[in-house]
């Protein structure tokens, strides 16, 4: 990393990350103080980010055509959160690789006669049309029309808007934007920072409240533009909910056993990393727990792969019951199993799983034939990764297996 030591003289906060995910490569010493020791993720979702997507790897298609992205971290400055405009750019490293690199913008205001040259002249009309009725004639989408400097308030809105959110022109234009933004008064310093981007950018996400009650995800696209003078910001909605449940069902989907209905291996292996950088930032013990069904392959010799499928549903059911609601179950893969356990020393953790294996031992059932387990037991080591945890887990697993199986090993240190 030593071709990037210049940029620690930059008084801009500069983080490099890994294309594709939120692994920091490089952070200068400008961002190292913004960021507070959080990782990219808690800064990406503070309560002051709003974001056009909510993974970094949606970027990449976009990113790599040359789009404008801009986000807004929430960052720790002298005691105080605050959020920052950061744009994004991809960058070609030293060894070829591809990484994202992002750079947090000043404060300085645009000049207002660049701004937002389309904007300005919307705000003079079209056909001589004024701003306020070429407004109201814009029926397509929800728009707003802000005062970012008079608190926020909401000064026109077009018809759209009126029956999306359930206010009349009247109650709109007597409320400002933070009361129809579940961040409320929060959102004013986002706001500032919106206000200072140029035309362009994509639309950023949040959660707008209806006149009802209800909440809906929006993405909202601000733009600056001059009205007799003044800077003001024109925002067109679009609602999203629909579209944020399906793909929040489908990312649930790719994270589950279709068999067993458990999680699989990969959400574990994220949770495992979220587990390391916990234990990192706070220091929380974690153990893991790999077991494996004994003589398995038997089964599924004598009485076929349906019968399998049903004793390896009923494990699974088995060792949810008797997990806390903090630890997760994994199927790994074929009958083999592990769980998570946060903040479980290692005497715990052998408690469990002798519990485990005692109760599956114990188990008599006329539908399906009778199981045991062997199983593994690793604590998490300072500064150990994840794949060394794994193989210690897996190592402990093994050496159960040629014991004699129907027990539990735990793994020393590596």
């Amino acid at each position: 990393m030593t071709s990037f030591a210049l940029l620690n003289a930059l008084d801009t906060p500069i983080w490099i990350l890994r294309a594709g995910s939120s692994d920091i490569l490089f952070a200068n010493r400008t961002a190292s103080q913004l960021s507070a020791g959080l990782a990219i993720t808690d800064l990406r979702t503070g309560a002051l980010s709003a974001l056009p997507q909510e993974q970094l790897a949606d970027y990449t298609p976009a990113l790599l055509t040359r789009e404008q992205i801009v986000e807004i971290w929430t960052v720790q400055q002298a005691g105080q959160t605050l959020p920052l405009r950061c744009r994004l750019a991809s960058v070609k490293l030293d060894d070829g690789s591809d990484a994202v690199l992002v750079e947090g913008l000043s404060s300085c205001p645009l000049p207002l006669s660049a701004a937002c040259p389309a904007a300005e002249m919307a705000a003079t009309g079209q056909a001589g049309l004024s701003f306020d009725q070429a407004l109201m004639q814009t029926n397509s989408a929800p728009m707003l029309l802000i005062d970012p400097a008079d608190d926020g308030r909401i000064v026109n809105v077009n018809q759209a808007a009126m029956r999306f959110y359930g206010y009349s022109h009247q109650e709109f234009t007597r409320k400002h934007t933070w009361e129809i933004n579940v961040l409320g008064r929060a959102i004013l310093p986002v706001m500032h920072q919106i206000s200072l981007l140029p035309g362009g950018h994509k639309p950023l996400s949040f959660v707008h409240l209806l006149a009802d009650g209800s909440q809906r995800d929006v993405q909202t696209y601000a733009g600056p533009v001059t009205l007799h003078g003044k800077r003001l910001m024109l925002c067109v909605i679009h609602d999203i909910t629909e579209q944020k449940q399906l793909r929040a069902e489908l990312e649930q989907a790719a994270l589950k056993d279709p068999l067993t209905g458990l999680w699989n291996r990969r959400h574990l292996l994220r949770q495992l990393e979220h587990a390391v950088l916990e234990k990192q930032r706070f220091g929380s013990d974690f153990s893991l727990i790999l077991l494996d069904a004994d003589n398995f392959k038997h089964i599924n010799d004598r009485h076929g792969h349906f019968t399998g499928d049903e004793v390896l549903v009923w494990l699974a059911k088995t060792l949810e019951t008797r997990v806390r609601a903090v630890d997760t179950v994994c199927r790994w893969g074929g009958e083999e199993f592990v769980i998570l356990l946060p903040q479980t020393s290692r005497d715990n953790a052998l408690h469990l799983a002798e519990c485990l294996r005692d109760t599956v031992a114990g188990s008599k059932s006329t539908a399906l034939p009778a199981i045991t387990i062997s199983i593994g037991v690793a604590l998490h080591q300072a500064h150990e990764s994840v794949e060394s945890l794994i193989m210690r887990v897996d190592s402990a697993l093994y050496q159960a297996k040629t014991m004699g199986r129907n027990r539990v090993i735990y793994a020393e240190h590596a």
